[in-house]
């Protein structure tokens, strides 16, 4: 009953939480631990027995959420991080008080702005060097929508990290994983990618030149962006055809 809910929750395929659950059960059992290399692809599909492009959607989800880490030639690692597999009480919380998508961009902006500030603050040279990492990834995924997902994703995710509170940090995580799952639905129908990195590129500078000012109003301009740039993404449903005449009426 939990795993349905979990499902009907996030919308993510059920192959796709089968990879999670699998992920989170090596995890559970001490089977593999931080910094761990998972088996190869062909391995971990033969073993659920799934399509190598439903393992990738569930690893891709994983990424996002900041659970594993892919390194190109390397292979996909456990996350040296706590885990953020059960952070969908945000989008329990939203289907049963109805949460609007305004509101929960306007939360982003009060906390995440200020958050930002704190990472220009605060920030190591490892968390600015992840962060460039994350906006050269945006940048090379521009035609691949849901690539570019996990890359903005994981970019807020180490901000978040970089302001060094754990609190904070933890409103970010369950924040984030609601925004994973609400943008991965719509994300394919973006109109303009490469104005999103750009918004990140600047919010890196920021960050990088540990300027909070800026960081602060450089984040809050890219929230309201990015809040009428999903807007646009969600197409409404086509009308069903219907060859059926007009009705008229006799007098």
């Amino acid at each position: 009953m939990k795993k349905e809910v979990n499902e009907e929750v996030t919308g993510h395929s059920q192959l796709t939480m089968q990879v999670v659950e699998h992920v989170r059960s090596l995890i559970a059992k001490g089977e593999v631990h931080p910094g761990d290399r998972l088996p190869p692809e062909r391995d971990l599909a033969r073993q659920l027995k799934i399509s190598r492009s439903s393992l990738r959607a569930g690893i891709g989800f994983l990424s996002a959420m900041g659970v594993l880490k892919s390194r190109h030639g390397a292979g996909t690692f456990v996350s040296s991080g706590p885990p953020a597999l059960d952070s969908s009480s945000l989008s329990v919380l939203g289907a049963l008080h109805g949460f609007l998508p305004w509101q929960m961009f306007e939360a982003r902006i009060v906390l995440e702005s200020n958050v930002a500030a704190l990472a220009a603050e605060r920030a190591t040279d490892e968390h600015i060097a992840e962060l460039a990492e994350e906006v050269a990834e945006m940048y090379a995924s521009l035609t691949d929508p849901q690539e570019y997902l996990i890359h903005d994703v994981r970019f807020h995710r180490t901000i978040a990290r970089a302001a060094g509170n754990p609190i904070l940090g933890a409103l970010m995580e369950t924040i984030t994983a609601n925004l994973y799952e609400g943008r991965s639905k719509t994300v394919q129908h973006a109109q303009d990618l490469k104005e999103s990195a750009e918004m990140h590129r600047e919010i890196y500078r920021a960050i990088r030149s540990h300027n909070p000012a800026k960081a602060r109003q450089t984040m809050e301009q890219h929230l309201k962006l990015a809040s009428q740039a999903q807007a646009a993404e969600i197409i409404p449903p086509t009308p069903p055809d219907t060859d059926e005449e007009p009705e008229t009426s006799s007098k």
